[in-house]
């Protein structure tokens, strides 16, 4: 038996992904975002939702850029944090000792302690009522060298205990349970 219930946003799980934005060390800020994902490979996008009043909006607004983090298990308290203060009062990589560094391409600061860096450059801001949803074009990514196999070079993201949101909790990740294709493949 199912129950119909007002119309929601109940797609779980999702990243929880810090987004860095500012273009000078003083405008440096961070985000918790979980309204965010893939758009397209060729070129490759992905956008973030993020509503008007939030401090970080008018800074990604002005330099239309920032940086997609992918957080961990061991980032989850800073990761919640960032998202319940707002960085018109607090410096929040300096109250989460985060580190900002120095993406390749954008001016706005990576997080170093961050297994995946996502560096994008806003092509359009669409206004969807609650939020904005701001459409990015990857231009850069930055792996930790730590989660690299040496045996075949493959990022091994799993290994890092990426964070996840899930209808207001954060969790980390399951056991695997397959890959992509393995229900066709061959049995050998």
């Amino acid at each position: 038996m199912k129950q119909d219930w007002k119309p929601g946003t109940m797609i779980y799980p999702l990243p929880a992904i810090l987004v860095s934005c500012g273009s000078t060390a003083e405008e440096y800020n961070l985000i918790t975002v979980a309204w965010t994902g893939t758009l397209c490979t060729n070129p490759p996008m992905c956008y973030i939702s993020v509503r008007p009043e939030r401090h970080s909006y008018a800074i990604i607004k002005k330099n239309m850029e920032f940086v997609l983090n992918l957080t961990t298990e061991d980032m989850a308290f800073a990761t919640d944090w960032c998202g319940v203060r707002s960085g018109r009062d607090y410096d929040k990589f300096e109250e989460m000792r985060l580190t900002p560094g120095k993406a390749t391409i954008v001016s706005a600061p990576i997080v170093e302690e961050s297994p995946l860096n996502i560096e994008c450059r806003v092509k359009e801001i669409i206004s969807l009522g609650s939020h904005d949803m701001f459409i990015a074009e990857v231009v850069n990514v930055r792996a930790d060298e730590r989660y690299l196999n040496p045996q075949t070079g493959k990022f091994e993201l799993s290994e890092s205990h990426p964070l996840v949101y899930l209808h207001g909790a954060y969790y980390g990740l399951g056991k695997k349970i397959g890959k992509f294709g393995w229900s066709v493949e061959k049995k050998q």
